[in-house]
């Protein structure tokens, strides 16, 4: 007979067996997982290992057996290759479901050549007489195209150092860039020409003097700076204009090239119109010179052959103001009236 104390100690002990069976079990389960080819694979870095091709390939994971593709690439490598590379090793059973290859990618982090520009930009902006980032033009000593990094350097683009001379043009900048591992940040350095550009309008075709810009005539571009000097014309402002010279294709517009278009030209026939108060009369004219509107010009009005001065106000049309006579000004004094004057009459003499 099992005493009362026992007892308890009985039923501890089961519930013990019981609550460690389990774990015993799986335990055993992982232990005897088999070790599996994987299908596809992504490393970090520049060695390929065991762990990564193979789960569960337990002390065995961290050894290094292939070199991984390039950054940013993806290879192949024959499941055939693959195990019996893992046989040297002395690592067998593995299960390879029916795989005939494996594919290796490794990660990287991709700058591409527009985000480049756009940070040197950035970092020349307002330097010694540079403008803003977006009006800045570059050119690299070396094309720095698509940068790929190992994907730990997550870090921004930090200027560090910056030098621009604007007699050369030349600049200097390097970047450093954090790596997310703990190692030393990445250093980027690039060298080259920055120059300012403005949007400038530009002729398409060769032009005379006098010659009214169609839209057909202009487009725009960016050109530098010092090309084009601080009057560039805007495209908009020019269609309409007239030349004030001879100009040639390609050529940056400023606004000193350009004039309001001649409405009224030497000795052309002309409308002549006055207007004073209610009254509004026109006669025929001619131009002694030419104008655009808003112009004074002379003209001579062909009735009575005086020559006036008038103002262009539209194709072929002048207006002349005539000059309204201003009325004496009134005074606004009463007239006094004179004072009496009292007269005396001489006494006659007495005799």
């Amino acid at each position: 007979m099992i005493s009362m104390i026992a007892r308890p100690l009985l039923l501890a002990a089961a519930l013990l067996v019981a609550a460690v069976t389990p774990s015993i079990a799986q335990s055993e389960s992982e232990a005897i997982a088999p070790p599996t080819l994987r299908a596809n694979v992504t490393v970090s870095d520049d060695i390929v290992r065991v762990g990564d091709l193979v789960d569960n390939a337990g002390s065995a994971a961290t050894i290094a057996i292939y070199r991984a593709p390039d950054l940013g690439t993806t290879g192949t490598l024959p499941v055939t290759q693959v195990l019996n590379t893992l046989r040297a090793r002395q690592i067998i059973g593995v299960d390879t479901r029916d795989l005939k290859e494996v594919t290796v990618t490794r990660l990287a982090r991709t700058i591409d050549n527009k985000e480049i520009e756009q940070q040197v930009a950035h970092a020349l902006a307002h330097r010694r007489g540079l403008g803003s980032a977006a009006d800045i033009a570059l050119t690299f000593d070396r094309d720095p195209g698509d940068l790929r990094l190992e994907a730990t350097n997550t870090g921004a683009l930090q200027p560090i150092a910056v030098r621009y001379d604007p007699r050369s043009t030349r600049f200097d900048v390097t970047f450093e860039i954090g790596n997310a591992s703990g190692a030393a940040p990445l250093k980027l350095r690039f060298t080259g020409t920055a120059i300012e550009t403005v949007e400038a309008a530009i002729l398409t075709r060769s032009v005379e003097r006098g010659d009214v810009l169609k839209a057909s005539d202009v487009v725009v571009e960016r050109r530098p700076k010092v090309e084009v000097g601080t009057d560039a014309a805007v495209r908009d402002s020019v269609v309409g204009m007239q030349a004030r010279r001879q100009l040639g294709a390609g050529r940056a517009l400023r606004v000193a090239d350009l004039a309001k278009p001649d409405l009224v030209t030497r000795d052309q026939n002309v409308t002549l119109s006055y207007q004073n108060g209610g009254l509004y009369l026109t006669i025929r004219g001619k131009a002694m010179d030419g104008g655009a509107e808003g112009d004074v010009v002379s003209v001579m009005n062909l009735q009575s052959k005086r020559v006036l001065q008038g103002v262009v106000t539209g194709r072929g049309e002048v207006s002349i103001t005539v000059a309204t006579p201003r009325p004496a000004p009134v005074s606004d004094a009463t007239p006094s009236t004179p004072a009496p004057v009292k007269l005396s009459s001489a006494a006659p003499n007495a005799e």
